[in-house]
C-alpha cells in the first residue's frame, strides 16, 4: 500500500514494454514454442490458462474469436474481446485485452471479430514493480465478421462470490511469486479478480471507499460490512486481514466526451458499473465501466474537533502537502480555514511538507520565512490567533521530496497560550542533545535536530525538536516526517506477501526517535514527550513497534476504536500514516484530561486540501 506520487502518471504504454515471461522461462515454469497455433486450437480460455502468466505467452496465434466488450481510445489503446462460449474451467478467463498501440482502432462493442497476433505478458509499472502481468495479444490483425452483436453476458462480482482470504501465499523457493500457482478462484480474492481478466463483469450498487481522485477513478467495495466504519470507508486493519472487497474504477468513455463522477468515501455508485476488468500499475484490478451508474450523495462533512480546555495543551499535527508561496492563495486560506475551524487552533502544530521561498525552482534557497509568514497571516485573516514559528533549515536538496523544494517540519505555537524556550543556534547537521538541569530534561539546542548525521535520515526529512512550557511545565515536543511507502509493492503483487523494501529505512529512523525520547527519559523519567507528524506507517507496523520499544512512547491512535483509526484513503483503504506518541508521563487512553482525534478533513474527500488528515491531541501537563 504504498503512499506513492503519481504526478508523473504516463498518459501512454511505454515502449519499452517489460514482460515476467524471461523469469518465468528461466524457472522452467513456462514452455514456449516458437510454432504458430492454429485456429481449431486456440480460443481466448486456452490463451488466459489457468495460471497468471499465458501456457501461449510468445506464440503467434490466429483467428482468435471473441466479441468485443469495450475500446479505450486513451492510454494504453487496444480493446477487450471475449469468447461467449465458455469453458467448464472457473479459472481460465474468457476474456483478454488486445493492444493496438498507435494504430487506428476500427472496432466496436457487439463486433464479432478474428484476431490474430502474438501472445505477451505485459507488466504494468515494470518488472522491478513486482506488479503481476496482464495477458494480451499485440500486433493484432483483426477482421470484422458482423457487428451488433449481444455482449456475453456479465459476471457480477459480489459479497458472496469474493473469497475472505486475499491471495494465495507464494512458493519461497520462487521469491514468493504466485504467477505460475494454479489460481483458486473460490478460495482466494485475487484468484477470483485474475481468473475474470478481460472478461466483461459487473458491481451493483456499491458503497464508495475511496473518493474520485485527478485521474478520475474511484474505489467501491461489493462487501458493504468488511471492516466498514461509521462515515462509509473500509479500515486496513492489519497486513493479515485485507479487504477483499475492493475494486478500482475508472470508465472507457474519455473524460472529454463524459465527465467521471464526483464521489466522497460513503457516497453510492447507484447502479454500479459494467465492463472489461483490466489490471494496472495504480491499483491493480480494475473494472473499465463501459456503462457507469451515477452517485448519490451520502452527505459526508468535515469533522470539527472540540477546543482544549484551559488546563489542555493541543498538540497537533497537519501535512499541508508541498506548501509554498507560489501555491494559490485559496489553498492557504482553505488550510489557515481548516486550523481555526476544523482543529480549533491548536496550541502547538506540527507541520509537514513546508517548502521553501520558491517551491520547487532549484536554485539554492533553503529558507521558509516568506512561506511560513503568508500561511500565518492567513491564519489570522481565518479568526485565529497569530501564530509564532521554529525551524531549521535543511540544507540545499539533502531532505528529499520535490527537487528545489526543501520541506521540513516547522512548530506554530500560540505565543498567548504557550512559549517556546529557545537555546542555542541549531543548523541543520548539528544534533540536539538532552541533559539534566534542576531535575528536569532540558535540550541543548530547541529548536533542534535529533541525530542528523545518522544514514537513517539520508535524503530524508530529519526530526525536528523543541522545547515548550505550558503552565509552568515543559514539554518537548519531536516534529517528524519518515521515509515515504515509494519502492513498496502493491497489494496486489505477483509476490505474496508483497515486498515492503521501504519499511527497513523508517524502521531505523523509528528506532533513532526512540533512542533520543530514551534519553530524554533517562533525564527524567516523567517527562512529557510527544512525537507527532507523518510517521508513514501503520499504527501496527514494525515501524510503530521500534517507536514505542521499551515502553518509551505509545501511539494514541491505538486509544481509537479500530474502525477509527485512519488519517489516509489509499486505493479503497483507510489508514494510519500520520500519528501522534506519548511518553508514560503524558498520560494514557481513558485518564483524565488525555483525548486524541484524528479530524476527517481531506482523505475522504474528492475536493482536498492535502491528502492527509490532520491528528489533535490534548492532555494536561
Amino acid at each position: 500500500m504504498p503512499h506513492i506520487s503519481r504526478a508523473t502518471r504516463p498518459a501512454v504504454r511505454s515502449a519499452a514494454v517489460s514482460t515476467v515471461v524471461a523469469t518465468a522461462l528461466a524457472a522452467g515454469l513456462l514452455a514456449v514454442s516458437t510454432s504458430s497455433a492454429s485456429a481449431a486450437e486456440v480460443r481466448v480460455h486456452d490463451i488466459q490458462g489457468a495460471t497468471r502468466l499465458s501456457p501461449l505467452a510468445g506464440q503467434q496465434v490466429t483467428d482468435v474469436t471473441g466479441i468485443v466488450t469495450g475500446v479505450r481510445t486513451y492510454g494504453s489503446k487496444g480493446f477487450w474481446i471475449q469468447d461467449p462460449k465458455a469453458d467448464a474451467d472457473p479459472a481460465t478467463s474468457e476474456g483478454v485485452f488486445v493492444y493496438t498501440g498507435s494504430a487506428a482502432l476500427t472496432v466496436k462493442a457487439g463486433d464479432a471479430v478474428r484476431v490474430s497476433g502474438t501472445v505477451g505478458e505485459y507488466v504494468p509499472g515494470g518488472e522491478a514493480s513486482g506488479n503481476q502481468s496482464l495477458t494480451q495479444l499485440t500486433k493484432p490483425a483483426v477482421t470484422v465478421e458482423s457487428s451488433g452483436n449481444t455482449l456475453p453476458a456479465p459476471v457480477t462480482v459480489t459479497a458472496k462470490s469474493v473469497p475472505s482470504a486475499y491471495a494465495p501465499e507464494g512458493d519461497p523457493a520462487a521469491g514468493g511469486d504466485i504467477s505460475a500457482l494454479p489460481l483458486r478462484p473460490r478460495s482466494y480474492a485475487l484468484d477470483l479478480y485474475e481468473s475474470l481478466e478481460g472478461m466483461n463483469v459487473r458491481v451493483g450498487t456499491s458503497r464508495v471507499v475511496g473518493a474520485t481522485d485527478p485521474y478520475s477513478e474511484l474505489w467501491v467495495t461489493v462487501k458493504p460490512h468488511e471492516n466498514a466504519n461509521r462515515r462509509g470507508g473500509t479500515v486496513y486493519r492489519s497486513y493479515d486481514d485485507q479487504n477483499t472487497g475492493r475494486l478500482q474504477i475508472q470508465q472507457l468513455a474519455p473524460v472529454s466526451e463524459r465527465p467521471f463522477p464526483k464521489a466522497n468515501v460513503g457516497d453510492s455508485l447507484s447502479g454500479g458499473a459494467e465492463g472489461p476488468l483490466d489490471f494496472n500499475q495504480f491499483g491493480g484490478y480494475t473494472l473499465v465501466a463501459r456503462t457507469l451508474g451515477e452517485v448519490e450523495d451520502k452527505g459526508l462533512v468535515r469533522e470539527k474537533t472540540r477546543r482544549q480546555a484551559k488546563g489542555e495543551l493541543a498538540v497537533a499535527t497537519y501535512n499541508v502537502e508541498n506548501l509554498d508561496p507560489g501555491d494559490p492563495q485559496a489553498k492557504f486560506d482553505a488550510l489557515a480555514g481548516a486550523v481555526v475551524t476544523n482543529l480549533a487552533s491548536p496550541d502547538i502544530l506540527a507541520l509537514e511538507e513546508i517548502q521553501d521561498d520558491n517551491g520547487a525552482k532549484n536554485d539554492g534557497t533553503v529558507s521558509a520565512e516568506a512561506t511560513l509568514k503568508k500561511f500565518a497571516d492567513a491564519i489570522v485573516a481565518a479568526g485565529g490567533p497569530r501564530y509564532e514559528w521554529r525551524s531549521i533549515d535543511p540544507e540545499n536538496n539533502k531532505d528529499g521530496g520535490e527537487p528545489g523544494g526543501n520541506i521540513r517540519q516547522v512548530f506554530l505555537f500560540n505565543p498567548e497560550r504557550v512559549s517556546f524556550t529557545d537555546r542555542g543556534e541549531g543548523d541543520a547537521t548539528t544534533g540536539t542533545g538532552v541533559v539534566r538541569t534542576s531535575g528536569r530534561a532540558a535540550l541543548t539546542l530547541s529548536p533542534g535536530r535529533v541525530d542528523p548525521a545518522n544514514t537513517a535520515w539520508a535524503d530524508s526529512r530529519k526530526p525536528l525538536a523543541g522545547e515548550f512550557r505550558f503552565r509552568g511545565r515543559s514539554v518537548i515536543v519531536v516534529a517528524n516526517h519518515f521515509g515515504s511507502k515509494g519502492g513498496d509493492e502493491g497489494l496486489t503483487s505477483r509476490h505474496q506477501p508483497p515486498v515492503r523494501s521501504s519499511e527497513a529505512k523508517r524502521l531505523r529512523q523509528a528506532q533513532a526517535v526512540n533512542s533520543f525520547v530514551r534519553d530524554v527519559r533517562k533525564a527524567e523519567k516523567n517527562a512529557d514527550v510527544v512525537v507527532v507528524g507523518d510517521v508513514n506507517d501503520f499504527e501496527f507496523s514494525a515501524t510503530t513497534a521500534a517507536l514505542e520499544a521499551g515502553g518509551a512512547l505509545k501511539s494514541a491512535a491505538k486509544s481509537l476504536p479500530r474502525s477509527e483509526r485512519y488519517s489516509y484513503v489509499y486505493q479503497g483503504n483507510s489508514q494510519v500514516l500520520d500519528q501522534i506518541l506519548t511518553s508514560p508521563g503524558v498520560g494514557r487512553a481513558g485518564s483524565k484530561g488525555f483525548s486524541y482525534d484524528s479530524v476527517h478533513i481531506n482523505a475522504e474527500f474528492a475536493e482536498q486540501n492535502s491528502d492527509h488528515d490532520p491528528q489533535v491531541l490534548r492532555f494536561k501537563p
